[in-house]
């Protein structure tokens, strides 16, 4: 595939995660608003378009450095399902419960010279309820049911029963949510001006804004291989088994 404007950011960045990285450090939303088209997101995160098509287009198609990238879109669905759980949710339990220890600290030493620190970690502990919640439904409920079709897929049997009627459904809550910690992430780095320290930052500050830097972007790529990826496969595999009754 040739990338051009009208392509979608999402199915860029599932095409070759060595995207990533630029559109990163560009500014433009490949997760949460994977569904826009290049030039549209573009726009949005005040990129030159024709500078980010040069840089994409420069990208090798091939040789070592692409065969390091794993293409999700063409892997077992399972093993999709094992590395979003191990390297992602495990990563982002972690990554929260170091933030919020870290939160506190700094709160406590700095808040009263710098008062946006009560509105950071305000934030940030609605963004960690959110994620805990939605952690543990997509293990509990969407992730079993995604793997049950894969085995009813390969087994050549029936899609198996739904309680929440149709795949779509979680999904669709499950994508409200990614919109929902993308919007409170784009909201922490506006209120730390991008991660920017104070000339009074102890070590404390520096290893929390750094802890809430990697959680971002982790959390970029976790909600990409989601949304881009995932879901489109579990609706698509569902609507497959659903030809055969």
């Amino acid at each position: 595939m040739k990338i051009e404007s009208q392509h979608t950011v999402g199915e860029i960045a599932a095409k070759d995660p060595r995207a990533l990285d630029l559109f990163e450090r560009t500014g433009i939303d490949y997760c949460c608003r994977g569904a826009l088209r290049l030039d549209e997101a573009c726009r949005q995160a005040g990129a030159d378009l024709a500078d980010i098509l040069a840089a994409l287009h420069a990208i090798e198609p091939s040789g070592p450095a692409a065969a390091s990238f794993t293409d999700w879109r063409a892997e077992p669905i399972a093993d999709l399902l094992g590395h979003i759980e191990r390297e992602h949710h495990t990563y982002t339990r972690s990554a929260l419960q170091t933030c919020g220890q870290l939160a506190r600290k700094v709160l406590a030493a700095h808040g009263e010279r710098h008062t946006e620190l009560r509105e950071i970690v305000a934030v940030f502990d609605a963004l960690a309820d959110e994620l805990d919640g939605h952690l543990l439904k997509e293990e509990r409920v969407l992730f079993p049911y995604i793997a049950a079709l894969d085995v009813a897929d390969a087994s050549g049997g029936r899609a198996p029963f739904a309680p929440f009627g149709s795949v779509q459904n979680p999904v669709r809550m499950m994508s409200f949510e990614h919109d929902s910690a993308g919007d409170a992430l784009k909201e922490l780095r506006s209120l730390t001006k991008g991660y920017t320290l104070p000339d009074d930052a102890c070590a404390s500050y520096r290893a929390f804004y750094e802890a809430l830097h990697a959680l971002e972007r982790d959390l970029h790529v976790h909600i990409h291989l989601e949304s881009n990826v995932l879901f489109p496969r579990a609706i698509a595999l569902e609507a497959r088994l659903a030809r055969r009754t």
